[in-house]
């Protein structure tokens, strides 16, 4: 037992005693000797338990609990968790000062800031989530990590994101966090629909506002409905539910499931943090169907290309051909001798106009397959592998600069690159009059920066960018680059030609996650 101090020598007067932060006295070796009464309330304990039991505050002056320094109060401001015999885990922020002219005590004030820091980490959660919707490669792992926050955040048992198809009839698991990711789920979830179970998360789908049941993992375990998903749902501890929509531009896009540990309670600010993730969850779901959406156009928009370019160059050649055989075909059938003269000149038309329609479907059917170049050799090797069949079919010299790193250039993006890449070079051969071209590939930082200029006859004299109704190729380049966020001008180059230069941030973009399994939904029976 420490040694007994009278209150007078410690400055402890009533006053004291009634002061709105915990006080307590402790000894050199850390041992509680005296606790004012707010202090034994916040500690959990009466002081007659806590005298002469070790303290959890550190009397060291430069030990930082907080690094960051977003919950200190002031300088020298230190914070503990503190979990009482009884009751839950409580978080202290406290201060130690040390007396002057004493026997090594030490006073210590103290507070609870357990909801102050709660709030804190639900904002900085919001941060993190906004800056994950540019910083992660496909919505699936920005809502994964969402999920993570959310659980992480409010210590829930389990958090699922879940999107609406494209159909808008299915539901898909697009993130999740506690529970673990099993392929079957959603085959016994719909086996668990057909038995007649209540999915709740359709009613928040339907009325496009938050569910919270109570004691919901008890339900499950009493309801026969439930036993296909019981075992999967049982490997953590949880006992209420949450169903928040997602809701963006007027529509429901989803909803975000939360699973709370026993003896959670779901409150106000809860619900009110849950509607808050939902709505970072519905901008990454509705951003990566827009993206979607504009992919498909620049597709369907590349199919007419090919189609004039079929009918401008192949299906001409093509024809002349025809025509060329059929000019043979008449001559035969006169039953006449043919000039051998005649019959070569024929032949020799015939075989180039064939040559040359083999070269264009050749380059085409490249175009036709950048996805597979790119994912088996990377970028660097689609470019090469482009820029050596356009060399051999149109004798155009090519110089490259191929920096390093190109290797972090991948999936779409890569694509995207390549395309940016190819459509440049199908401009020279087609319109440049060129003789040479020289391509610069580089990733310095976080940003891809290409250039791809030509000493060709340039851009009409009255033009110097890129026009304000450019054509499908300029067009197609342009929304490539700001679909990641990234820029693109063209202008004259520096003694003579064209030059294309682009740069693309390489955190940016969510391309969007391939279909799973999904659940389908009916509305009007939920």
């Amino acid at each position: 037992m420490p040694a007994q101090h009278e209150p007078a020598d410690l400055g402890w007067g009533d006053s004291a005693i009634e002061a709105p932060d915990g006080l307590a006295v402790v000894d050199r070796d850390g041992l509680f000797v005296r606790v004012n009464l707010v202090g034994s309330r916040l500690l959990g304990q009466p002081e007659a338990e806590l005298i002469g039991s070790q303290a959890p505050f550190s009397l060291v002056s430069d030990t930082v609990a907080e690094p960051a320094g977003l919950f200190d109060d002031g300088p020298g401001e230190q914070v503990l968790t503190w979990t009482p015999a009884s009751g839950m885990r409580r978080e202290i922020a406290y201060r130690v000062r040390h007396l002057p002219r004493d026997r090594g005590l030490a006073v210590v004030t103290f507070r609870d800031v357990t909801e102050e820091r709660h709030r804190q980490r639900r904002i900085a959660a919001l941060a993190r989530s906004a800056a994950n919707l540019a910083s992660h490669g496909s919505v699936s792992a920005t809502l994964d990590a969402l999920a993570r926050e959310v659980l992480q955040t409010d210590a829930l048992a389990a958090v699922q994101v879940l999107a609406v198809d494209d159909s808008g009839r299915g539901l898909q698991v697009m993130g999740t966090a506690g529970f673990r990711h099993w392929d079957g789920f959603f085959e016994r979830l719909l086996e668990c629909r057909d038995r007649g179970a209540s999915l709740r998360m359709l009613e928040a789908l339907e009325t496009r506002k938050p569910v919270v049941v109570a004691n919901r993992w008890n339900e499950i375990q009493h309801d026969p409905a439930w036993i296909p998903l019981r075992d999967y749902m049982g490997e953590i501890s949880w006992d209420s539910f949450a169903s928040v929509p997602l809701i963006t531009r007027g529509r429901c896009a989803g909803v975000l499931n939360a699973y709370f540990a026993p003896g959670q309670v779901v409150g106000g600010r809860t619900l009110e943090f849950l509607i808050a993730m939902s709505e970072q969850a519905a901008i990454a779901i509705d951003y990566a169907a827009l993206m979607q959406r504009e992919r498909d156009t620049v597709r369907r928009e590349e199919r007419q290309r090919l189609a004039r370019d079929l009918h401008d160059s192949i299906v001409q050649q093509i024809f002349s051909v025809s025509m060329q055989a059929k000019a043979m075909e008449v001559l035969a059938g006169r039953g006449e001798p043919v000039a051998a003269e005649a019959v070569h000149r024929m032949a020799a038309e015939v075989g180039q106009l064939s040559q040359t329609a083999l070269t264009d479907l050749r380059a085409m059917v490249h175009e036709l397959r950048p996805t597979a170049t790119t994912e088996r050799g990377g970028l660097e090797e689609s470019v090469r592998a482009l820029v050596e069949s356009t060399t051999n079919r149109t004798g155009l010299q090519f110089t490259m600069h191929l920096g390093h790193r190109l290797d972090t250039v991948c999936g779409d993006l890569a694509e995207d690159v390549y395309r940016i890449v190819a459509e440049a070079i199908h401009n020279v051969v087609k319109h440049a009059e060129a003789g040479q071209v020289v391509i610069r590939l580089d990733v310095r930082g976080k940003r891809l920066h290409a250039t791809i200029s030509d000493n060709g006859r340039g851009l009409h004299p009255e033009t110097t960018a890129i026009p304000a109704s450019p054509g499908y190729g300029l067009k197609s380049m342009q929304q490539r680059a700001e679909r990641w966020g990234g820029t693109l001008t063209v202008q004259p180059g520096a003694e003579a030609g064209t030059m294309v230069r682009f740069t693309i941030p390489l955190t940016a973009g969510i391309p969007v996650r391939e279909n799973t399994t999904v659940l389908e939904i009916n509305l009007e029976r939920a």
